[in-house]
């Protein structure tokens, strides 16, 4: 079971800042383009011809930001546990949002999925889950951005580069590639096949 309630968390969010990214739990949009850049950087240059499978998708921010960044993939699904996350992607990105539980249900096929934030409120032992589970739909990689260290937390889930080298030993990942001096206390991992 989650350690918090996430539509109460996100609901109340979006109820306070309405369809932005505090409405989402960022600290600010800058914030989020930072993470979304990082996430843009260590896909594939010629990302037009992979479909993109956005785990925890949100409103659908990183499809309008691959939008604005000339770097749109050929396909691209968005997943989200929430209903109205579901409705607010697919009237903004026109794209498939799917409304799945990331850590329970069958996840579709793609080139590249990425992750920007949803795992930040999970359990450790569903964190381990989410991450399995968007890796073994990938064929190519998994991008992802979650809380880093080793920080105890009642609301928040830090994760530790140990804890991120040991997944990756088990899901048997040819390719890690880290990077965490952007925000601190924040992490972007990519397993790469």
């Amino acid at each position: 079971m989650p350690r918090i309630d996430s539509k109460l968390f996100y609901e109340a969010a979006l109820q306070k800042y309405g369809i932005t990214p505090e409405g989402l739990h960022w600290n600010s949009e800058l914030y989020q383009k930072i993470r979304f850049d990082i996430i843009l950087d260590m896909l594939p240059d010629d990302l037009e011809n992979f479909t993109l499978c956005d785990a925890g998708c949100g409103f659908g921010d990183f499809y309008a930001y691959m939008r604005e960044n000339s770097r749109i993939s050929k396909k691209y699904i968005g997943i989200d546990s929430l209903e109205t996350m579901c409705a607010i992607a697919k009237e903004r990105t026109k794209c498939e949002i799917l409304q799945a539980d990331i850590c329970k249900e069958p996840l579709p096929h793609a080139d590249f999925y990425i992750c920007s934030g949803a795992m930040n409120i999970l359990t450790e032992f569903e964190t381990h889950l989410f991450i399995r589970n968007c890796f073994t739909a990938c064929e190519s990689g998994f991008i992802f951005n979650i809380l880093h260290g080793d920080n105890a937390s009642q609301t928040y889930n830090y994760i530790s580069t140990s804890q991120i080298k040991e997944i990756a030993k088990e899901l048997g990942v040819k390719q890690i590639l880290y990077s965490d001096e952007y925000i601190r206390n924040d992490i972007t991992v990519g397993f790469f096949k």
